[in-house]
C-alpha cells in the first residue's frame, strides 16, 4: 500500500451532504462497534437499516444540532481515480470535544479498512492538533483500548504520554504531563 502523504488527507466539518458519504463509508468499511456507540437492535453482527439510521442520528444529535455537543469532520483522501483524475473519498471521520480538563479537548477518530495502515491516521492527529490549538486548547486526550495497537502505536509517535488502566483502556495526552507543548 502507499503512503499518504498529508497534503492529500483533509478534514472538513461534518455536514448533511458528508454524513450521507460518511454514513456509507461506515456501512461499506467498517464494523458498527468501531465508529458508534453499541446500538440494542436485537439483528446481530453487521450494518443493518436500523443501525445507519442510529448512526445518522447519533451524529444529527451531536454535532449537526444547533448547539452541538463535539466537532465531527469527515476525514477526506484524495487518490487517482479509476480514470488517474485525482478523486476525493470519505475515508472516517475525526472529532474534537471538551474534555473534563480546563483548557482541553478529547480526540477520537476512526478510519475504514482500507484507509488504515497508509499513515492517513497519522496526517489526522496532526491535523486535529492543528484544529484544537486555533480553538484554544492546550491539551489533548485521545482514548482507546489496549487491544488496539495501531491507535496506541499512533499516540507514542505523536509524542504523546500513554496511560494504561485496568479496565483495559488507555488514555493519552498531548503534550504529556509536564511537558509544554511546541511553540
Amino acid at each position: 500500500m502507499d503512503i499518504m502523504s498529508s497534503a492529500h488527507v483533509a478534514l472538513r466539518p461534518l455536514d448533511e451532504a458528508l454524513l450521507d458519504a460518511l454514513a456509507a463509508t461506515a456501512a461499506a468499511d467498517a464494523d458498527p462497534g468501531e465508529v458508534m456507540p453499541p446500538a440494542e437492535d436485537g439483528s446481530g453482527p453487521g450494518w443493518t437499516d436500523a443501525r445507519r439510521e442510529a448512526f445518522v442520528r447519533f451524529h444529527r444529535s451531536r454535532s449537526l444540532r444547533a448547539d452541538p455537543v463535539e466537532t465531527v469532520y469527515a476525514v477526506l483522501v484524495t487518490e487517482p481515480g479509476e480514470d488517474g483524475r485525482p478523486r476525493e473519498a470519505v475515508a472516517g471521520a475525526a472529532r474534537l470535544v471538551p474534555a473534563p480538563e480546563p483548557g482541553a479537548v478529547e480526540a477520537g477518530l476512526w478510519l475504514g479498512r482500507s484507509h488504515r495502515g497508509r499513515g492517513i491516521g497519522t496526517a489526522v492527529f496532526a491535523l486535529l492538533l492543528d484544529e484544537a490549538r486555533a480553538a484554544g486548547a492546550a491539551r489533548l486526550l485521545a482514548r482507546t483500548h489496549e487491544t488496539n495497537a495501531a491507535a496506541r502505536r499512533l499516540l507514542a509517535a505523536a509524542g504523546t504520554g500513554l496511560e494504561f488502566h485496568g479496565d483495559g483502556t488507555v488514555t493519552a495526552w498531548w503534550p504529556p504531563a509536564g511537558r509544554r507543548p511546541p511553540a
